[in-house]
């Protein structure tokens, strides 16, 4: 693929994922700058790595989750380290009234699937991911099982599990999780 190909496909896939991979930061973040530091550093480590993306090995969305996974896991570990924390602090943009505004929106329209992610600490923490990529971020079975590393077959009983005990902790809500966004 040539250049300008590559980089308007990745812009495709930018423009249809940013969106949920926005909302997958706002979930564990409740500070709007470091939601959008999360977002883009997962684009650049995206763009960075393109060349390498083969969708006939899975989907976008599920290439995307797993960099974002890579990368919240990368920020918990810096920010447990105070020198990095002060380093990042230092480096950061400031977000403009209307950038803050929409990222506050968005982290406030979260809140049910961080509630509902606190009351499912129970379970293990690939399941408790699984029920988020699944039916709080909209990804197919599959791609959430490309982003969590797992086998394809293994994500549906994973799943199940998850569901089950989901059922157990919200009870009668569990409907309103499991049909569609919160």
């Amino acid at each position: 693929m040539r250049d300008h190909e590559a980089l308007a496909a990745f812009e495709r896939i930018y423009r249809a994922h940013v969106g949920a991979i926005t909302r997958y930061f706002a979930r564990r973040c409740v500070e709007p700058q470091l939601v959008a530091d999360l977002t883009a550093d997962t684009f650049v480590r995206a763009i960075t790595s393109f060349p390498t993306f083969d969708s006939s090995r899975g989907t976008a969305a599920g290439w995307l989750y797993g960099i974002a996974r890579k990368t919240f896991s990368a920020h918990c570990e810096q920010s447990a380290r105070a020198t990095e924390l002060v380093r990042r602090v230092g480096g950061r943009r400031e977000l403009g009234r209307d950038e803050l505004a929409e990222l506050e929106q968005r982290i406030d329209a979260e809140q049910p699937g961080r509630l509902l992610l606190e009351r499912l600490e129970t379970l293990p923490e690939i399941e408790r991911e699984a029920i988020e990529l699944v039916h709080l971020g909209g990804l197919a079975p599959r791609e959430a099982a490309e982003a969590l590393g797992v086998p394809k077959g293994a994500m549906r009983s994973r799943l199940h599990r998850a569901m089950a005990h989901m059922r157990e902790v919200v009870g009668d809500e569990v409907e309103v999780y499991a049909n569609g966004r919160v």
